[in-house]
């Protein structure tokens, strides 16, 4: 395998809504700084890889309108993901193990707040048999939650000290939405949206970009003095149908971890996608962390910026970063999509 390291990331900060910039014009400064960072010229960039969804800008094929923002002339190798950005991150890792480029731009972009993003998300259910009782997604966590506690997994207790904690950490994060202080008592006797989430249980709405520029071998070493080299990445699939899964684990998140090498030993830091609050806890059983991980999202994660088809890329830049910065030797950064953690990516990156 071909070594390839995160060498730069960028992203925007995530806001409610940014009604005063389209897509394009979130991304333009997000991709400029993310090249600017990597001292790689656009024109040197070997393939372009993005992230994104048709249904939240309204319109098919809305990924070209954003080639604006990197700058489609003259000619480029580009490709696109109707997925987050980390699966677009993963499409270009591939391309550049087949050695005749690089360097590659990973991005994405998100606007939840143009639609009802919790209705909008149940269009991704089973169209015969569950879109037309139309469960809202905050409907269908709920039901993964309830499946979780009653299995006796853990608590609501848990549930609210991560929400606790990720108010904690997003406090010094100058890109997170969410920064007010959550008391876990005061949290626990709030009333619940939907039995058992509350508030605090449930990711914000948000608008985001974020972009990553990857860089293989010599290359990666002459543009970052520290690179992110990923040592393992995988990604797996589970059944659509949420009655042919186990809600309260994630098989198809162990699985990944297996194939990517992250079952082995201790992380400096984990970033984990998990929009919910009892998706962390199911996801760090999955990912047999335990206390393998010292910092354990010190970004925040999504429970306070959850721009969705970014979220997960903003995990791996957040890991990279902390490579990249001398934080961290080992991170390991997760992604999911699909209902109830339907699907999940699991990258390993470590220094030199």
């Amino acid at each position: 395998m071909r070594d390839v390291a995160v060498v730069s990331f960028a992203q925007a900060p995530s806001v409610r809504a940014d009604q005063l910039r389209n897509e394009v014009e979130i991304l333009m400064p997000v991709v400029a700084e993310a090249l600017g960072r990597s001292g790689i010229s656009k024109h040197e960039i070997g393939f372009t890889c993005s992230g994104s969804s048709d249904y939240l800008a309204g319109q098919p094929f809305s990924f070209v309108m954003a080639l604006d923002a990197v700058g489609a002339w003259p000619p480029m190798a580009e490709s696109h993901v109707e997925m987050d950005g980390a699966w677009a991150l993963y499409e270009a890792w591939a391309r550049l193990q087949h050695g005749d480029i690089d360097s590659a731009l990973v991005y994405a972009f998100g606007k939840s707040s143009m639609g009802d993003i919790a209705e909008l998300l149940t269009l991704q259910l089973d169209p015969y048999s569950v879109v037309p009782l139309w469960p809202d997604a905050v409907s269908v966590a709920a039901l993964q939650a309830r499946a979780m506690l009653d299995g006796g997994h853990h608590s609501e207790r848990d549930m609210a000290a991560v929400a606790a904690r990720s108010r904690r950490d997003a406090a010094s994060n100058p890109n997170a939405q969410v920064r007010t202080p959550l008391d876990e008592a005061a949290a626990l006797a709030e009333p619940c949206i939907v039995s058992p989430l509350r508030e605090h249980d449930c990711p914000p709405v948000s608008d985001g970009a974020a972009a990553i520029v990857l860089a293989a071998g010599e290359r990666a070493r002459q543009a970052c003095a520290r690179p992110a080299w990923i040592r393992g990445i995988d990604h797996r699939i589970e059944p659509a149908s949420l009655g042919a899964r186990d809600l309260a684990t994630s098989q198809s998140a162990a699985l990944a971890a297996r194939h990517a090498g992250a079952l082995g030993g201790a992380f400096d830091v984990a970033e984990i996608h998990a929009p919910f609050t009892h998706q962390e806890l199911i996801l760090r059983d999955a990912l047999g962390l335990g206390d393998r991980a010292t910092a354990m999202n010190p970004s925040g994660g999504a429970l306070v910026a959850n721009p969705v088809m970014v979220a997960g890329l903003i995990r791996i830049g957040e890991a990279a970063q902390r490579i990249i910065d001398g934080r961290a030797r080992r991170a390991l950064a997760h992604a999911t999509s699909g209902p109830c953690l339907q699907q999940n990516l699991v990258c390993v990156l470590e220094a030199d």
